[in-house]
């Protein structure tokens, strides 16, 4: 069986990886990551991401799949005037917090109560100005990003979790192959860890910090033990948030942002096709860290092909990486009526973008969708 544990946790793997390293490195190029701090970023949180699910998935016996957080990198990527430094304060920030709610159950309780419709449209209102460039790209450079959004959709018609994968390749062999993008000399080093010491800046770990642990546990924790429950295992919230958080918060100091329970790569490796033993199920975790820990160790090779490509087509990948996302958050915002004027409000603020004294737009659509949720629920009990 441990042909098909490998097959389904290599596939999780390179699905999670091919569709949003683009978007990983965007995020580092917005808070001014030098190289070495990108190669680092990308080295400690493939390394930290694979330990962290082989430990927890052998302890537990459980199929623990962790993912780093893509509404996370999205909000980084719209982050302003914000440093490598703030942001590795930021990154500490969200997984103590993460940290607290695993050890304390009142605050993992209080988080859970905020409504589906605000989480989910302060989600939708990060992601939606990632999407929206896609035309923009299209125009930009036709003759690569039309076959790779050809692709995305025909792909998608058979196999979504595919489909951004598919479109990645499509879009790098077209690139190089009609001088689009010039290949990097590659050579195999090690690949090294850059210390980054955080610096505490009250409104970026108010307007970053805060917004990165709420979408953190919101849109990734919280929909990753329910793919647990779904496939019939007693997810281990605890030991998931406690290991996670701690994990996260070593790797801060190596620019890696926030890791957290996967959902749509998770429901790739942990159904039946894994293994027909459900009790030995727990293995394909173990699988899943050694890929993540290969793609760690070879990123000195991959990193530069993926910063080579012209920046339309990785404008691109992003968008149609974030389609997916974009449509389930949006369709949560919406899905329940006492709740659709609030997640409206609460995306809308989010995707302006706009900042007060320096704190982020998915604080204050948080706190906008908030307001406008508990004066409708005292107008209707009036």
């Amino acid at each position: 069986m441990w042909t098909t544990l490998i097959s389904s946790a290599l596939t999780a793997a390179l699905v999670g990886y091919g569709s949003t390293i683009a978007l990983l490195l965007s995020a580092a190029t917005v808070l001014g990551a030098t190289p070495a701090q990108s190669a680092s970023w990308v080295f400690a949180i493939c390394i930290v991401k694979g330990l962290t699910s082989g430990v927890l998935s052998f302890a537990t016996r459980v199929p623990v799949v962790l993912a780093w957080s893509t509404p996370g990198l999205a909000l980084l990527a719209a982050s302003e005037n914000v440093s490598m430094a703030e942001a590795v304060g930021a990154f500490l920030l969200a997984a103590a917090l993460v940290v607290v709610t695993g050890a304390w159950g009142p605050l993992g309780r209080l988080i859970q109560r905020i409504p589906d419709g605000i989480a989910a449209g302060m989600l939708a209102g990060v992601l939606l100005p990632f999407c929206l460039p896609l035309a923009g790209a299209l125009k930009a450079l036709p003759a690569l990003v039309a076959p790779m959004t050809l692709v995305f959709v025909l792909v998608r018609l058979r196999s979504p979790a595919f489909a951004v994968l598919a479109a990645l390749a499509t879009g790098i062999i077209l690139a190089f192959a009609l001088g689009g993008a010039t290949m990097p000399d590659l050579s195999l080093r090690p690949p090294n860890l850059t210390f980054i010491a955080p610096d505490f800046r009250g409104a970026v770990l108010i307007g970053l910090g805060l917004p990165l642990y709420l979408v953190t546990m919101a849109s990734q924790n919280l929909p990753g033990f329910a793919v647990l429950r779904a496939a019939g295992f007693t997810p281990p919230v605890r030991p998931a948030l406690v290991g996670t958080g701690v994990a996260s918060g070593i790797a801060a100091f190596a620019g890696a942002s926030t890791i957290s329970m996967a959902a749509i790569t998770a429901a790739i490796c942990i159904g039946d096709d894994s293994h027909g033993d459900k009790a030995q199920r727990w293995k394909v975790g173990v699988a899943y860290a050694g890929v993540w820990v290969l793609l760690g160790l070879f990123g000195p090779l991959i990193v530069p092909v993926i910063k080579a490509l012209p920046g339309p087509l990785v404008t691109g990948v992003v968008a149609l990486a974030l389609l997916g996302p974009l449509m389930g958050a949006a369709s949560t915002a919406f899905a329940q009526p006492n709740q659709r004027f609030a997640g409206v409000i609460t995306l809308l603020t989010t995707a302006s973008g706009v900042a007060f004294w320096g704190i982020g737009a998915a604080f204050w659509g948080l706190l906008a969708g908030l307001a406008v949720y508990l004066l409708d629920r005292q107008a209707q009990k009036t």
